[in-house]
């Protein structure tokens, strides 16, 4: 395949703004001795609040080119590597390196997968990220049990803003592991979250959490937030003595509710690490029809800004995605 010379990347140039430019840039050479691939990117993923990022975690020569979810074509690849040139893959990337928002991208041996054959490449796209999140809430943080465990059977889980990119995938992972999921969502969201799974859906608008869980029966024993501030605070109310609480954005305890008493409980907050076998649990799943991404809206790249800014609403069913072989509209 025969390379361009210059490529499209969006840029946030200024690590304390999130102002995002369309600029040319050269090819990304890969280190093959690093494991690293050259990846033809078909379509990717911003998350929300990543432009917030780069304020908080300064890189010193790092460019900041946005979005760390990828689906595309390995165009080159070490010797060894199980995932040659022209194979179709889907990654998250490591936020150490640039971006995916661009016509080509790297990726390593570990953060790769082959991408699901029966979905599109906004889909898988859409899947990365928000998969691997749910995956490792679930595996590696509940401290419950893995996948298919009896020890699931019956739990109650409740799941914060969970018509969200992460909500989506711990209803119907939730689901599926035979726990009684209790999603939270706006009043727009109710039926979509039931369609995905939950046994209750509550309208995080119109609900008083505190009287909702003070009916025992009520109380989960699992709570995966997926929103913080005032969502995580609410939730705080519903969980059990010797519960778990988990923060995928912000660390539980410091939204825990003065006076709330809870005893034995494990609060825990964390960020997700990029995992390529996580990434192929989820395929096996995706391509047996057991689950499923939500993409919320496709856009060109050089459409970026209504993409962030549909991002940014807070009103995304699911995951904004940028596909960069669309062409813009006259």
């Amino acid at each position: 395949m025969s390379l361009p010379t210059k490529i499209r990347a969006l840029l946030q140039a200024d690590p304390t703004s999130t102002t995002i430019t369309l600029v040319e840039r050269d090819v990304p050479t890969p280190d093959l001795t690093k494991s690293e691939h050259l990846i033809k990117v078909h379509s990717t993923s911003p998350c929300a609040g990543e432009l917030l990022w780069p304020r908080m975690v300064s890189i010193p020569g790092k460019e900041i080119i946005t979005c760390d979810d990828v689906a595309g074509v390995v165009v080159s690849a070490p010797l060894d590597s199980p995932f040659q040139p022209g194979t179709e893959v889907y990654a998250r990337t490591n936020y150490w390196r640039p971006g995916c928002a661009r016509d080509y991208t790297i990726a390593t041996t570990e953060e790769l997968a082959r991408r699901a054959k029966n979905l599109s490449w906004a889909e898988s796209a859409a899947t990365p990220l928000s998969a691997i999140t749910a995956w490792q809430a679930y595996f590696t943080h509940s401290g419950v049990g893995e996948f298919g465990d009896e020890a699931w059977k019956g739990k109650r889980v409740l799941i914060t803003a969970a018509s969200g990119g992460v909500g989506v995938w711990l209803v119907q992972v939730g689901k599926l592991l035979g726990a009684e999921v209790i999603g939270t969502c706006g009043p727009r969201n109710v039926e979509f979250v039931k369609g995905l799974g939950a046994s209750e859906v509550l309208d995080y608008r119109t609900t008083d959490f505190k009287a909702w869980a003070s009916d025992e029966k009520n109380k989960v024993d699992l709570i995966i937030d997926c929103i913080g501030g005032k969502s995580l605070e609410d939730a705080w109310w519903t969980l059990k003595d010797n519960g778990t609480i988990i923060g995928i954005v912000q660390p539980p305890e410091q939204k825990k509710p003065e006076g709330l008493a809870l005893p034995g409980v494990t609060a825990k907050f964390f960020i997700m690490k990029p995992s390529g076998k996580d990434l192929e649990q989820i395929t096996k799943l995706v391509e047996a029809g057991k689950a499923s991404p939500v993409v919320d809206s496709v856009w060109p790249l050089e459409q970026f800004e209504h993409g962030y800014a549909r991002l940014e609403s807070g009103h995304a069913r699911g995951k904004v995605v940028f596909d960069l072989t669309l062409n813009v509209p006259k």
